[in-house]
């Protein structure tokens, strides 16, 4: 259990770093645009975060993994370090450049000829991100959660500050004095477009921040260590688009596939209004799940390192197992908890935004098994191994039109599952894991049980509800507990 008290305490200082940021984003900025913007806007800003992450993931192509494989076995880390960085800005400046140069037709390709100033903001966000990645590892590697945690949080402070500038108090001072001075820094027609822009000069804060760890030391780049590093990461880059298709192509896909009814519901003014309101409504009760989320990231900073050093150790195949087993029993506590408790997290998001809450639970069985297929990965991770299996696109090509957006929450629940499932099988191949699969194939099912007659005996009063829960809650603790106290220590 020793390398898992390691891991649980790495999780909760690095976590800091995403969990306190991540909680400061969902508990404000989530409410504040779902109860100020209408949902088609609302759409707008979960279609072009969607394409972020999908960048994010391409111009930092693995060399965040990367860079913890060779820095633990080269004896000049800040070679590899600084291999590393200048291979992302390299390439991240000559992508922003190209996007820049033709941005008119790039902007026209999504359909936002209109506001091709979201779609520079949105590149640069990117950029300064991608560039930062590199920075960010180092601060972990070396552990140094403070600084990494500092950083973070004031990128969020910042980026909240400015939304409340820009949406809440320029309108109003300019409802009061036309004249106002506020004039030369706002115009109502940027509209949700100031949502990006907070988010850019953010972003820019942090990479200021960050520059004194980047000329900390003389930079220099190895040409030999860079091909042995993008050999190394050509893989975990397939494998990280695949992921993050699977995560966010049905935010990009939504606009394109969903059906409009001939007679338009009532309060659209047309088409265009229609379908993004719709991706708006997904993209809202999605971030319902951003517990399961926030817990997988946090769970991800602290893993990646720790699995590298592990392999050393001699029982590490019994740490890796562990790990998966108490892994899933967290997981599953986020998932009880959020969906045992639903009319209290409902109001996190606007009252307009509700009606899709359904897909809550998808979500969240979804992304537990990411964090599950996470572990299982660690296989292709230390064996220079690559797996690949993308059927998310498949489904939502053929369900979105039928279904609307319950498809795309469908969707990526059978892909992550799939993905777990080819993920073990294969992984056992490979590197032979003693994963207790009985125990949690048991804990996931009684999970599942627990959720389902928590639907049956639902009442209208409160705090009927509340109490019924929260012993359905203890349920599941106690019984993890009796199963699992011969090897846990408090």
């Amino acid at each position: 259990m020793g390398g898992i008290k390691k891991l649980a305490g790495q999780t909760a200082i690095y976590g800091l770093g995403t969990i306190v940021p991540r909680l400061l984003n969902y508990l404000l900025l989530t409410p504040f645009y779902t109860y100020i913007f209408v949902q088609g806007n609302y759409g707008i800003v979960t279609e072009l975060y969607a394409y972020v992450a999908f960048l994010l993931v391409i111009l930092t192509y693995g060399m965040e993994t990367t860079y913890f494989r060779f820095a633990q076995g080269e004896g000049n880390n800040h070679k590899v370090f600084s291999t590393s960085l200048i291979m992302v800005t390299f390439t991240t400046t000559v992508f922003t450049l190209l996007v820049l140069a033709f941005i008119h037709p790039i902007a026209k390709l999504i359909q936002y000829e209109n506001n091709s100033n979201y779609v520079i903001w949105m590149v640069l966000i990117v950029g300064l991100d991608a560039i930062s990645s590199i920075p960010f590892a180092k601060l972990r590697q070396q552990n140094r959660p403070l600084t990494f945690v500092s950083i973070k949080i004031i990128n969020v402070v910042i980026n909240i500050l400015l939304n409340l500038f820009f949406f809440v108090y320029c309108p109003k001072a300019l409802a009061e004095n036309p004249s106002s001075w506020v004039n030369a820094v706002y115009s109502a027609e940027i509209g949700v477009g100031y949502a990006f822009l907070s988010n850019l000069i953010a972003s820019i804060f942090s990479f200021l921040f960050l520059l004194p760890f980047i000329f900390s030391e003389k930079l220099y780049y190895s040409a030999s260590l860079a091909k042995q590093m993008i050999k190394y990461s050509a893989p975990l880059l397939i494998v990280g688009i695949a992921g993050i298709a699977n995560e966010h192509i049905d935010k990009i896909l939504l606009k394109y596939l969903i059906h409009v009814p001939d007679v338009l519901p009532a309060g659209y003014a047309n088409a265009k209004d229609y379908v993004m309101s719709q991706v708006g409504l997904y993209g809202a009760n999605y971030k319902l799940a951003v517990l399961m989320t926030i817990f997988i990231q946090m769970f991800r900073f602290a893993a990646e390192p720790f699995f590298f050093a592990q392999q050393k150790e001699k029982n590490s195949d019994q740490t890796y197992a562990d790990v998966l087993k108490y892994f899933t029993i967290f997981g599953l506590l986020i998932f009880l908890g959020v969906m045992l408790y639903i009319d209290i997290f409902k109001y996190f998001i606007g009252p307009e935004y509700r009606v899709g809450i359904y897909i809550v639970p998808i979500i969240l069985m979804a992304n537990l098994m990411l964090g599950i297929y996470f572990n299982l990965s660690v296989w292709y991770k230390l064996k220079n191994l690559l797996t690949k299996y993308i059927i998310t696109i498949v489904i939502n090509l053929i369900w979105i039109p039928e279904y609307n957006y319950i498809a795309s929450a469908w969707a990526t629940l059978i892909c992550y599952a799939t993905m777990v499932v080819i993920s073990y099988v294969w992984g056992q191949k490979y590197m032979k894991i003693p994963y207790d699969v009985k125990r949690i194939l048991f804990y996931i099912a009684l999970s599942l049980l627990i959720y389902f007659v928590s639907t049956f005996i639902s009442t209208e009063n409160a705090i009927v509800s509340f109490a019924v829960n929260t012993v359905l809650f203890l349920t599941f603790v106690g019984t993890v507990y009796l199963i699992e106290k011969k090897k846990i220590k408090i």
